[in-house]
């Protein structure tokens, strides 16, 4: 199915947005940093704090991105702003909630896919766009869905104890329109968002660990439990 906008006008909205927004793409990249130093090195509040930037992410992307530029030319992003800043909402409320969520790197299978999907989202993919021609200002950045998504995926690889389904649905279903929009509109760079959601999917499906340790839930060094 064709899409609503060509190549042109798709890239002038990043334009527009990168020109406008200057610099918070700097601080929506630091933000993701922040977020996986902390579930690479657990401390108590961590988990709280990826969901707040999470969420955070995805209501910029949701209420700036598509609300105010990307509904210009398509207007299939009134729809697309909604799902995202629903997204936000389910991140941050899970950031809230008692049992939440645990973030941590592991060894295994699942920390190594997330670590893949994270060097993508804030390394590899602007690499690759940039090796593709797409220059500054009319080039995706970090902050815009299709990173920010990958990140998000990452992220929620290293989740648990239990598989994070609730907040999976909707950057899932975003994963799905990386393939028309690649073929399309040449942004061949977002042929890793569909990979990610991939195998972000196979890992959901995989048998799943029984918990991973909640930093603010261990004993303090040296000392035995009750």
């Amino acid at each position: 199915m064709p899409l609503p906008v060509d190549a042109r006008q798709f890239f002038e909205a990043f334009a527009r947005y990168n020109t406008a927004v200057w610099p918070a793409q700097i601080v929506l990249q630091l933000a993701a940093l922040s977020a996986v130093v902390l579930a690479v090195r657990p401390r108590p509040g961590s988990d709280r704090a990826i969901g707040v930037i999470l969420g955070s992410l995805w209501f910029w992307m949701g209420g700036v991105y598509h609300l105010v530029f990307f509904r210009l030319i398509n207007p299939a992003a009134n729809l697309f702003g909604a799902l995202f800043l629903l997204e936000g909402m389910l991140l941050l409320g899970l950031a809230g909630r008692r049992e939440r969520l645990h973030f941590a790197w592991t060894p295994t299978t699942r920390g190594i896919v997330g670590a893949a999907l994270l060097s993508y989202a804030l390394v590899l993919y602007p690499m690759l766009a940039y090796a593709l021609g797409h220059r500054y200002p009319a080039t995706p950045t970090f902050g815009l869905p299709c990173p920010t998504t990958v990140l998000t995926l990452g992220l929620l690889a290293w989740a648990g104890p239990r598989r994070p389904w609730g907040v999976l649905v909707i950057p899932l279903l975003w994963s799905l329109v990386g393939a028309p929009a690649a073929v399309q509109l040449g942004v061949w760079e977002d042929l890793g968002l569909v990979a990610a959601g991939g195998l972000t999917l196979a890992l959901m499906l995989a048998p799943w660990p029984r918990a991973i340790p909640s930093p603010a839930s261990a004993s303090p060094r040296g000392a035995r439990p009750a």
